[in-house]
C-alpha cells in the first residue's frame, strides 16, 4: 500500500465524517492504493463508529496526547507513505496532491506552510498568526538550521520507514516540533508545499492551549539544542568574565569613561563562575539527551565517550581547587605575617576573589562529574534486563 491518511482523533463527531470523506474522494480521484486510518485517542461522542461508517480504519490509542495519538497511528499505518492531519476540518483532505508528489520525488518530510498557501480569515488567532507561529518558526529555524516557514503546521507527509527510524516520544503537541528537529539532525530530506487553513467546524474550544503549549514547543526546542540554552551563553559568560578578571587582577581599568575596579573584579568572578556552571549543563543535557535517544551523539559526546571518566573530572576539579586552597593558604600567611591587621580591600581582594573563584570551579567540576556519574549508573539500572538487575541472585 502507498499511503496512509493518519487522523487523530478526540471527540471530533461534528467533523470527522467530512474529514475522512475528504481523504476517500481525494483517495479515488488519483487512484492510488491507500487507506484512511483514525488514530482515536478515547472519544466518547460517537467519533469512532462516524469514522467507520465513513470507510475509515479505526485504532485505539490508551495514552492521551496528540502525539501519543500520531506515534500509535503512524505504527498501525500500512501505507509506505503517512499524511496526517487534523479532524476538525481545518485543512482539506482533498488536495493532498503536492504532498504525494514531493514524496514520491525522494523527501522524506513534507510540511505544510500555512503563511504561503493562505490563512482563511478567523481561521488563526492573532497571536499565533503573528506572534506564536512566527517565532517559534524563526527559532527552529536557526536552532536547527532547516527552512521551514511554519513549524507547527498540522498537515505534513512522510515516509513511515524515514520518520519511524527517529524514535518519536513525545507525548503532548510538541511532538510536531520533534519531528521537524530530528528530522534535520538526523539529515532526511525536508521539503515544504503552501497548503490552506480554514476555520475548523468544532462547536467546542480547541484542544491546543496557547500559553501551555507554545511553552512546550520552546521549551522542548531549548532542550533539544543545549547549544543554545547552555554553550553559547555559557562561553560568553566565562570567556568575557575570564577577560575581564585578568585585566582587573592587576590593577583598575577605564573602560572608555568608565573605571573598572575590584567590584567589577567580584562581578567577572561571578560570570566565569556562572559560565562554567552552564557549560557544564551543556554537556550533560547533552548528554543526557543521547542516553535517552532523543539527541544524536556528535563529535563531543563521542569524544568523552572514549576518554573522560568520572575520576578524570574528579582529578581536574581536585588540581583546580587545591591551586585555589594553596593560593588562599599563602594569603593566609601573608595576613598572619602582618599581625592579621587590618587589609586594604582594593587590594587585597584582587588575588582572594581569583583564589575563592578557583576554589569554587574545582569543587563544581569534582560535582559535576559524581553527577554524570550517577546519572549514567542510574541510566544502566534502568536499561538492564531483569536478571541483570544489581542484588539479582539467580
Amino acid at each position: 500500500m502507498e499511503l496512509t491518511v493518519l487522523i487523530p482523533c478526540l471527540n471530533e463527531a461534528r467533523t470527522i465524517g467530512t474529514c475522512v470523506d475528504k481523504a476517500v474522494d481525494f483517495i479515488r480521484r488519483v487512484g492510488i492504493e491507500a487507506e484512511v486510518l483514525v488514530s482515536d485517542n478515547g472519544s466518547s461522542d460517537g467519533s469512532v463508529n462516524i469514522a467507520v461508517e465513513r470507510g475509515a480504519r479505526v485504532v485505539h490509542t490508551d495514552q492521551r496526547g496528540y502525539g501519543a495519538a500520531l506515534i500509535n497511528g503512524i505504527k498501525h499505518a500500512k501505507g509506505r507513505y503517512v499524511i496526517m492531519g487534523d479532524a476538525d476540518d481545518s485543512y482539506d483532505f482533498s488536495r493532498l496532491d503536492p504532498f504525494v508528489e514531493r514524496l514520491r520525488a525522494g523527501a522524506d518530510l513534507v510540511v505544510g506552510n500555512r503563511f504561503r498557501g493562505g490563512i482563511e480569515p478567523g481561521a488563526m488567532p492573532p497571536l499565533h498568526r503573528y506572534l506564536g507561529n512566527p517565532v517559534l518558526s524563526f527559532v527552529g529555524r536557526l536552532f536547527f538550521r532547516i527552512p521551514v516557514g511554519d513549524f507547527h503546521c498540522g498537515l505534513r507527509g512522510f515516509s513511515k520507514e524515514a520518520i519511524s527510524r527517529l524514535g518519536l516520544i513525545s507525548p503532548g503537541m510538541e511532538f510536531a516540533t520533534e519531528m521537524i528537529a530530528k528530522a534535520a539532525r538526523a539529515g532526511l530530506v525536508v521539503a515544504e508545499v503552501p497548503t490552506t487553513l480554514s476555520r475548523d467546524g468544532r462547536d467546542r474550544p480547541p484542544h491546543l492551549r496557547t500559553w501551555r503549549d507554545g511553552w512546550r514547543h520552546l521549551l522542548f526546542m531549548l532542550l533539544f539544542s543545549p547549544r543554545w540554552l547552555f554553550l553559547l551563553p555559557g562561553l560568553a559568560l566565562s570567556g568575557v568574565g575570564a577577560l575581564l578578571a585578568f585585566l582587573l587582577t592587576s590593577g583598575p581599568v577605564r573602560v572608555g569613561g568608565v573605571g573598572l575596579d575590584v567590584h567589577s573584579l567580584l562581578y567577572a568572578s561571578g560570570a566565569v563562575i556562572l559560565g562554567a556552571q552552564l557549560l557544564q549543563f551543556a554537556v550533560l543535557t547533552k548528554w543526557i539527551g543521547v542516553l535517552a535517544g532523543m539527541l544524536p551523539e556528535g563529535r563531543l559526546v563521542a569524544a568523552l565517550n572514549r576518554s573522560a571518566s568520572v575520576e578524570w573530572g574528579l582529578v581536574l576539579g581536585g588540581v583546580v581547587f587545591l591551586v585555589g586552597l594553596a593560593w588562599s593558604g599563602y594569603l593566609a600567611g601573608m595576613w598572619s605575617d602582618a599581625g592579621f591587621g587590618e587589609l586594604d580591600p582594593r587590594q587585597k581582594m584582587r588575588a582572594v576573589i581569583p583564589a575563592v573563584t578557583m576554589m569554587i570551579l574545582g569543587l563544581q567540576a569534582c560535582a559535576g562529574a559524581m553527577l554524570a556519574a550517577a546519572m549514567g549508573l542510574a541510566w544502566k539500572t534502568v536499561r538492564a534486563k531483569p536478571n541483570e538487575m544489581p542484588g539479582d541472585q539467580s
